[in-house]
């Protein structure tokens, strides 16, 4: 089990006193909930001023504590808490979380991902895992700070390292040059304002997307593989597929304008009260999951889409 202690560099002077009564509240129900889970009340409070400031440059429109606190995973906020304090208890929770579109072990759905990432190459997708795991606490350079250290309570935890994951190894395969089975930076945009904890925006949004989906023929799904999920440009999948760049480009708005009318309308439709911006990204921070998680945009669908065109991905 894991019990490192990682310490990241000095912090600044705290933050205004928040209410104390409240931040009282939450550290005696978080230590209901978790018994085992030994945390001093000062260093609970440590952790909640650092949480704090990671939030403070997103808060909308400024900063206050009752908003920080009204929109805390309390729960998920302590396990990560105890993991940076070495609770082996801690830990337990962290590697038994369950994530939310499917209740599978947040272990086994980053070995899920690291599959998308990393096809056919089982030995890369368990390093993938460990590295990451091992790197939760300890920063894998010396400037910087361990995963668990920039989260900031404000979502849920398990899906929010499964998107840092994700992204910590698309940095790395376009480092390294290589195709990569992952879709746009939208990825790791956070949901906006006020749709956070509302679960039926995220099942309206996936019912949608889905029916987006199906309406695609062979092409659109391959150009949308090329263009979202590999990070091809539009002169990149022009050339492989021999055709003007001016014809991917009309054919990426195409899609994307289709996408956003078909979910938006929906989610309309359902009562979204939001306006046009916040809907638009909220359907393109979406739209990553259902993109990597769709069997017909997997890595194996797409070369065989490229095959029966007589073409293949760059090497």
């Amino acid at each position: 089990m894991n019990t490192l202690v990682a310490t990241p560099a000095a912090e600044p002077p705290p933050l205004a006193a928040p209410e104390d009564g409240r931040v009282s509240v939450v550290f005696h129900l978080c230590r209901i909930q978790f018994p085992g889970f030994r945390i001093p009340e000062s260093a609970f409070r440590a952790h909640l001023d650092r949480a704090a400031r990671l939030y403070l440059p997103k808060a909308e429109p400024e900063f206050t504590w009752p908003g920080f606190l009204d929109g805390l995973y309390a729960l998920d906020w302590t396990v990560c808490c105890g993991c940076l304090e070495g609770l082996d208890s801690a830990w337990e929770a962290l590697f038994n979380a369950r994530t939310g579109r499917s209740d599978c072990l947040l272990i086994d759905a980053l070995r899920a991902r690291a599959g998308r990432l990393y096809p056919r190459n089982e030995e890369r997708q368990e390093s993938a895992v460990a590295e990451f795991w091992s790197h939760l606490i300890v920063s894998e350079s010396a400037s910087g700070v361990g995963v668990l250290f920039r989260y900031d309570g404000q979502r849920p935890l398990a899906p929010w390292l499964i998107r840092v994951f994700q992204n910590w190894h698309l940095s790395k395969l376009r480092s390294n040059g290589g195709a990569v089975a992952l879709p746009d930076d939208d990825i790791a945009q956070p949901i906006p304002t006020g749709t956070k904890s509302d679960t039926r925006w995220h099942e309206a949004f996936c019912t949608a997307a889905l029916t987006w989906l199906s309406g695609m023929d062979d092409h659109e799904r391959l150009l949308l593989g090329l263009r979202w999920r590999y990070k091809m440009s539009q002169r990149e999948v022009a050339g492989l597929l021999g055709v003007h760049e001016g014809t991917i480009s009309r054919q990426t708005d195409k899609l994307r304008d289709h996408a956003l009318e078909i979910i938006g309308t929906r989610l309309v439709a359902d009562g979204w009260t939001g306006d046009e911006e916040d809907l638009r990204d909220f359907i393109l921070t979406e739209m990553g999951g259902v993109l990597l998680d769709d069997p017909r945009l997997s890595a194996d669908q797409l070369a065989a889409l490229l095959k029966a065109k007589g073409k293949e991905l760059p090497g």
